[in-house]
């Protein structure tokens, strides 16, 4: 990680966005990562983006399979900008694809939705280690292929007529409770390394400055010079 880059385009910002960033970032986790598979209603996907920001989540996975992901700016309220969204499309397999590269990653696979031997969110066990909670499409939920892949399944508990919320207030709430737990537990080892700070900061700072790609070219000549 180039930590002297950071430092020459820091000097860029206002001090309160550098004690912002700073402060958002001790907050922030990959312990807990959201995928959304197939969601084609760019209200519900904009407003689960911003629960994700809210709760200090930093990835989102986004399965493209039959739709197209889209956001709507004035719901999403900017989240997307302070997100690293990864999107698995184009491909045929792009669920499994998905779920392969988060096993990689150490997360184990929990799908939301009622399924048999499911397990109620206040008894979800978040010390076995991190999570990649699957959102289905908001017609038919998860698809075939993350129920016959998922090593859990998670369920809000319903007490109506109504058999499920909106996937984004599904999300909200589910992200709540386990933020919530996952913060309050000295035993879960949640925040971010940091090298995984430096770089997000570095993300960050890059679609705040404008042009900020001049910024960097200045940076290089600078470097070449003997100068920093």
């Amino acid at each position: 990680m180039d930590y002297q880059r950071i430092a020459y385009l820091s000097e860029c910002l206002t001090p309160e966005r550098k004690e912002l960033f700073e402060r958002v970032l001790e907050d922030r986790t990959r312990y807990l990562t959201v995928v959304l598979e197939d969601i084609f209603q760019p209200q519900n996907a904009s407003a689960v983006l911003r629960s994700v920001d809210c709760f200090g989540v930093q990835d989102v996975h986004v399965i493209e399979n039959r739709n197209e992901f889209t956001v709507d700016r004035e719901v999403a309220m900017g989240a997307s900008k302070w997100l690293s969204v990864h999107k698995y499309t184009g491909e045929e397999h792009n669920s499994l694809n998905a779920i392969r590269h988060l096993r990689e990653q150490g997360y184990r696979i929990v799908a939301t939705t009622p399924h048999e031997g499911d397990t109620n969110l206040e008894e979800f066990d978040l010390e076995k280690g991190k999570c990649a909670l699957i959102f289905g499409t908001e017609l038919t939920g998860i698809s075939e292929v993350v129920q016959n892949e998922a090593d859990e399944f998670l369920k809000i508990p319903m007490h109506g007529f109504t058999e499920s919320f909106n996937i984004s207030v599904s999300a909200a709430i589910i992200l709540h409770h386990l933020t919530f737990l996952m913060r309050g537990n000295p035993a879960i080892d949640w925040k971010l390394s940091e090298e995984e700070k430096a770089a997000i900061k570095l993300s960050w700072i890059r679609r705040t400055l404008k042009r900020s790609e001049l910024l960097e070219q200045r940076y290089e000549e600078l470097k070449k010079e003997g100068k920093l």
